[in-house]
């Protein structure tokens, strides 16, 4: 009786099942939220996951903490998890995913919620499920996962490409809670660097891993280095070692007006399976 009551309620887990099952409709858009899924959300982050129920079938969901990620919301979703979100007063750094859900979403929200900084307004999402080797790729083999005793390596690169990608910094004082978020990424085998002479020059992280996808992140060249066709081994090695035993796609969505980037993931043997919008807030 309360599903047909409200139309969107949070998830708990005893939906947990459920829930992937709509993230697995589209794993490559929807990996982020189906990893949250995976690593235990419903338990630990109670109220984090909204789902949006039609004649008593869960139909679509909506990850609403630190950002708002949709998943297979039609019009009617949309709509009815924008309300929701609303009468939450809640306000999130971002929203990204699917193009047409995000800003059917940023639509209803946005008269309530302050100005935006930057809107990517599209982001091809990309997806490989060949080694770059069978392709005739070259691979670095001095790209690798990140030690744990590394930590204090990634920090900076990653801090870097941070705040070249979102215009600030990652965090203001304490770098204690940034620190500890690269660490469990490392714990994971999640994190793939190149180090050369102590120092962190290639760095890319497995953000996101559900449904047999794994979604890359992160990706960051040290600036002297760019220019000289280093990326894309770099690159190669990333998403072979990923294919090689940890999920049997890769995929990542990249900026359009990042020339350089497209050219080195098309050259890894990526292409275009749809395409996100981000709203920066």
């Amino acid at each position: 009786m309360l599903r047909q009551r409200l139309p969107v309620r949070p998830l708990s887990a005893a939906d947990h099942d459920a829930a992937l099952e709509v993230c697995a409709r589209d794993r490559v858009a929807n990996v982020f939220v189906a990893a949250r899924i995976v690593e235990g959300s419903l338990r630990a982050a109670p109220g984090s996951l909204l789902g949006h129920w039609s004649d008593g079938e869960l139909r679509g969901l909506a990850w609403v903490s630190a950002n708002v990620v949709p998943v297979e919301l039609d019009d009617e979703g949309v709509a009815a998890v924008a309300a929701r979100i609303v009468r939450m007063r809640r306000q999130c750094a971002s929203l990204f995913g699917p193009s047409a859900q995000v800003v059917g979403l940023w639509d209803r929200l946005s008269p309530t919620w302050r100005p935006v900084r930057a809107i990517r307004a599209h982001q091809p999402l990309l997806a490989t499920r060949r080694p770059p080797s069978a392709l005739g790729i070259p691979i670095d083999p001095d790209v690798r996962p990140a030690r744990l005793d590394e930590v204090d390596l990634v920090l900076p690169a990653a801090a870097h490409m941070f705040t070249e990608e979102i215009g600030y910094p990652p965090y203001f004082g304490s770098d204690r809670g940034y620190r500890a978020s690269i660490a469990s990424l490392v714990r994971a085998g999640h994190t793939f660097v190149k180090v050369e002479d102590g120092e962190v020059v290639f760095k890319a992280d497995v953000g996101s891993l559900a449904l047999g996808c794994a979604q890359v992140q992160g990706v960051w060249l040290h600036p002297r280095l760019r220019g000289r066709g280093l990326s894309v081994p770099a690159m190669a090695s990333v998403v072979e070692q990923v294919l090689a035993g940890m999920a049997d796609e890769v995929s990542l969505y990249v900026n359009d007006f990042n020339v350089a980037a497209r050219a080195a993931y098309e050259h890894c043997g990526f292409h275009e399976v749809g395409a996100f919008t981000t709203v920066l807030l």
